[in-house]
């Protein structure tokens, strides 16, 4: 089975860097005004996807642009439904007019942990999605409380692994406040990826190996070295015949 790499794009990144990343990527997960992103750069992403063949995703977040929506964040289920529609809905409207489906929905940084931690949120979630936007698959981790959710109601979910991310022992990533939470050499990378699509496992900051077999694969905007990076997860995919 081919694997989709993902990146969270429209974040505030030069507009330059978004360009190089569409060109390695599958999948684009576009912030939609909440942590980050407006109209402009929704557009300006659209028309890159567009122009790359790469499939158009919403990145929803908190209202909460101080932390990049990476800090606490516990919206009530009704507040979640709101933000949902506010979010994607903008995306959807801007998607439409330039002819590119919504393919997927993503949460980011605090809503996609929220969502693995509170069971009400992730079924609010999940029922939003599936009311209105049914079409649309959603990125959520693997092996996660989400995508039990979303599988028991009927919806198509891509089970994600984080490329750039280290993660521990009960499969939740490390905090990002916390050392070695990013991988950015590209050496430590390219094993990370070579390991999972042989063995399809990948080692945790305590040396348990996590079995996974995600769909897609993620990697973010502002990890340095991004472009990079990406560049040598499309070659692992190639090399392992499933790019």
């Amino acid at each position: 089975m081919k694997l989709d790499l993902n990146c969270d794009l429209g974040e505030g990144e030069p507009l330059t860097r978004t360009r190089v990343l569409m060109r390695w990527i599958t999948s684009a997960n576009l912030a939609c005004g909440g942590h980050a992103g407006d109209l402009p750069t929704m557009e300006a992403c659209v028309r890159l996807a567009k122009q790359h063949g790469v499939r158009l995703g919403a990145h929803p977040g908190p209202w909460s642009r101080g932390d990049f929506g990476r800090g606490h964040a516990r919206p009530a289920p009704h507040e979640m439904e709101l933000l949902l529609l506010h979010q994607v809905g903008a995306l959807e409207r801007v998607a439409r007019r330039n002819g590119v489906p919504l393919h997927h929905i993503k949460l980011h940084g605090a809503l996609y942990h929220a969502s693995e931690e509170d069971d009400a949120l992730a079924k609010r979630y999940v029922a939003v999605v599936k009311r209105f936007w049914p079409q649309a698959k959603i990125y959520a981790r693997a092996e996660g409380r989400v995508v039990r959710v979303a599988r028991r109601a009927g919806l198509v979910v891509w089970e994600e692994a984080f490329a750039d991310r280290s993660y521990r022992d009960d499969g939740t990533l490390v905090p990002r406040d916390e050392p070695n939470a990013l991988l950015t050499g590209v050496r430590v990378f390219v094993s990370r990826i070579r390991r999972l699509l042989e063995t399809g496992e990948i080692t945790t900051e305590g040396g348990k190996h996590l079995v996974l077999r995600p769909r897609t694969l993620c990697i973010h905007s502002d990890t340095p070295r991004a472009a990079q990076l990406a560049r040598a997860a499309a070659k692992q995919l190639r090399l392992h015949g499933r790019g």
